[in-house]
């Protein structure tokens, strides 16, 4: 795709063409100024170079050599790429051995007349690739290095396959997740608003969406207090001395800006909530008997997130998570993790995500400075969660540079229902926030010991959670998640009486009905209901009234007969309960 760039628009600038999930992008900075209507020519000129079977050469090149072809070139962005490299500040781009990269020799793929730092491996020829088995997607801004500081360059997007059928699967599951965008449906279905006057990134629930969230807090409530978690509940401010000494405000760059009150102090909002249950494990003594202590809570916190990187639901400044903290013995790791990942299974199992894959994140080898503890503490816990993933028996993958500050994680990988992977419950092992906060117990023989801290979250972010399943369900909830679960269809005025009759039973039963009303036709009532995607309509007109009963019309089934109400009542109710 570069190389037809360059072709078509020589003062072209390149930047960075990395691969991405399911293809690549590349950064460009050219007086051109692309548009989608430019895919057709370049996808072309793409298949021309493929087609002339060009060598792909794989070249080492001194860095001054490259630097100087660069500079010559224009291409300013490969040349500051260039001079990090040769000066130690970025990883060389090789595959060259010791000796060579001693002497500054990088690794350049050339196709034709275009030559990019890469370290392969490619194909031989440009033939030997399928030209029926790629498509340009989308265009995007993108600054330069991230930075709002530098210019903005045009960022295109690719998807690549092995062949035409491979792409063409791939592009109806991208139409199927265009269908299912939560940020459309949550629109159309009345479940959450954001408004300009209240800020990007800060969604409001309406009813509806307030009914789902509800509704997901009560059951990751139930579930955690089966198995002896207790609640406990903190404020959404704290001083800055608390961050200072969790080292958040040195070390995590999402903080909120800090306040000043009239007495001088200094307070933020907070962006993680592991400082205040610190606090509340500090707040009593404890024995080695009350461990684990398990405390939990569904709270907000509140992150200064880039704006170009929110997106609807799924990345948000206002972060409601259904937060846990597991204060243990250090005998007791294994099994509380154990526990965590059978609370995780059953919760997923209800949802129908059973596809599990784990991802272990742990530090950075080269950058452990980055990073609260010493050697041995890190080694321990990642050994650790690596033996938990093994003993689990799910694949698993390691993540180098993705841990926490103060401990490696377990992220939970989970597959919705068209095959798309999402990162949901985080698993975080904790050695070194008990010896920054000082948090001990009395063990067994009277000394005083250290507790390891486990960071859970297993929905993760309600929020990204709800835009998850909207998009799982296409808007379709189960009956039980379902902010509206039946909905009662009068066919005329005389039966609006009878109507009300059966939502007062409903709702006397604990099902969420409402009464559709208006005074437009029958039909355009139940194709309204249907688009809210309602699990059940009941009409009811005269013949209903005389048989106590209602005209059943089911979600995804059509009608499905007269039903009394009773009996109706007592399926629904069970469908509930049973979370169907």
């Amino acid at each position: 795709m570069a190389a037809a760039v360059q072709q078509m628009y020589s003062d072209t600038k390149f930047g960075i063409g990395p691969i991405v999930e399911n293809g690549f992008y590349y950064d460009f900075d050219s007086t051109h100024k692309f548009t989608e209507t430019d895919f057709v020519e370049i996808e072309k000129r793409m298949v021309a170079i493929i087609d002339s079977g060009i060598l792909v050469e794989h070249l080492y090149i001194p860095a001054d050599e490259a630097i100087k072809r660069y500079k010559d070139d224009g291409q300013d962005y490969k040349v500051e790429i260039l001079e990090e490299i040769k000066n130690g500040e970025r990883q060389a781009i090789t595959e060259a051995d010791i000796e060579q990269q001693k002497d500054g020799q990088i690794s350049f793929y050339k196709v034709g007349q275009f030559m990019d730092l890469c370290k392969g491996p490619h194909v031989e020829k440009t033939n030997d690739l399928p030209k029926d088995g790629f498509k340009l997607t989308k265009i995007a801004g993108a600054y330069w290095r991230g930075s709002e500081k530098n210019k903005m360059m045009t960022r295109l997007y690719a998807v690549a396959f092995e062949d035409k059928d491979a792409l063409g699967n791939y592009l109806a599951r991208l139409e199927e997740a265009e269908k299912r965008d939560h940020k459309k449906l949550g629109k159309e279905l009345g479940l959450f608003a954001f408004s300009p006057l209240v800020g990007p990134g800060l969604p409001l629930l309406l009813p509806r969406g307030a009914r789902v969230r509800t509704e997901l807090e009560n059951f990751i409530r139930a579930e955690k207090e089966k198995r002896g978690y207790s609640f406990v509940a903190i404020p959404h401010i704290a001083k800055t001395d608390l961050y200072i000494k969790s080292g958040h405000m040195g070390k995590y760059d999402a903080m909120m800006p800090v306040m000043t009150d009239q007495e001088g102090s200094t307070y933020v909002m907070k962006a993680m909530n592991c400082p205040h249950h610190f606090e509340i494990y500090n707040a009593q003594p404890h024995s080695y008997r009350d461990l684990p202590y398990r405390i939990a809570e569904n709270t907000t916190v509140y992150r200064n997130e880039k704006s170009g990187e929110l997106s609807g639901l799924t990345r948000v400044k206002s972060i409601t998570q259904d937060d846990t903290h597991h204060f243990v013995r250090h005998d007791q790791i294994e099994s509380e993790i154990e526990m965590i990942l059978g609370l995780m299974t059953t919760v997923f199992n209800i949802f129908k995500f059973d596809n599990f894959r784990v991802q272990i994140s742990v530090r950075d080898p080269k950058n452990k400075e980055k990073y609260f503890g010493d050697n041995e503490l890190w080694n321990k816990s990642e050994n650790i969660l690596i033996n938990a993933a093994k003993n689990w028996g799910k694949p698993y993958s390691i993540q180098e540079g993705e841990a926490a500050f103060y401990g490696p994680k377990i992220d939970i990988m989970v597959k919705d229902s068209i095959g798309r992977e999402w990162q949901l419950t985080t698993v975080q092992l904790d050695f070194n926030q008990p010896e920054n906060f000082d948090m001990t117990y009395v063990a067994h023989d009277g000394s005083k010991q250290r507790p390891a801290v486990l960071h859970v979250a297993i929905f993760g972010s309600l929020e990204r959670f709800m835009g998850i399943l909207i998009e799982h369900y296409a808007g379709a909830f189960p009956t039980w998640l379902s902010p509206v679960q039946a909905t009662i269809i009068p066919i005329s005025e005389k039966q609006k009486d009878f109507a009300q009759k059966v939502y007062n039973d409903l709702i006397a039963a604990g099902v969420r009905a409402e009464i559709s009303d208006a005074n437009d036709t029958l039909g355009k009532r139940i194709r309204e209901a249907e688009m809210q995607k309602v699990p059940y309509l009941l009409v009811v007109g005269d013949k209903e009234i005389a048989a106590e009963a209602v005209a059943v019309r089911q979600r995804g089934k059509g009608d499905i007969g007269q039903v009394k109400i009773a009996e109706f009542t007592k399926q629904i109710t069970e469908e509930i309960k049973n979370k169907i």
